[in-house]
């Protein structure tokens, strides 16, 4: 089975300090201690005054940038600042369309970020994203070619798009898309 994105990022973590010597919260000083201020000039920063790849250099400069309150990405506290302010209204109905997501399968990973939540499988099938007045559910669909309320996605992340705005909307139809998504994945 594929490695899902937190076990990859814990193995780039813990493979930076056996390869630089030093931690991510050491290189996080470092960076913040050079005084670049924009994420691409840092990731060049260090790349090219400390030697270090890509990947590294990105992962520095996304945590060096970040308030230092932030949630870490993947927390809870992704999900719960997602439903503050006018989205408050939608909590209810996420949790309750998240747990049919979760019912799916023993294999569902949950991926909160910091504007959607995205449920896996090995890869993405589904996400959630929150406005004032509905959730659009994200659903990987491929072959399907978009019908009714089946929309197709305006992004490129799902290839369709079902507007949920009350209880009525998680019914059998988006289930049993949710449940091929799933299955294909």
């Amino acid at each position: 089975m594929a490695t899902s994105p937190e076990e990859g990022l814990a193995s780039l973590l813990q493979n930076l300090e056996a390869k630089t010597g030093r931690s991510i919260n050491q290189w996080i000083s470092i960076a913040r201690e050079s005084g670049v201020g924009k994420h691409k000039a840092l990731v060049e920063h260090l790349k090219t005054a400390h030697g270090i790849t890509h990947g590294y250099a990105n992962q520095i400069a996304l945590r060096a940038l970040a308030p230092e309150d932030a949630p870490a990405a993947g927390s809870d506290e992704l999900v719960d600042a997602q439903y503050t302010g006018a989205k408050t209204v939608m909590r209810p109905l996420y949790d309750r369309l998240a747990g049919v997501i979760r019912d799916l399968g023993p294999d569902v990973e949950v991926s909160p970020k910091k504007t959607c939540v995205s449920f896996r499988r090995g890869k993405q099938f589904a996400l959630i994203q929150p406005t004032a007045q509905r959730l659009d559910v994200g659903i990987i669909l491929k072959g399907v070619a978009p019908a009714g309320r089946l929309e197709q996605n305006p992004s490129t992340m799902c290839t369709h798009r079902v507007k949920v705005s009350s209880d009525a909307d998680i019914d059998p139809e988006l289930i049993r898309w949710l449940r091929e998504a799933y299955s294909a994945a």
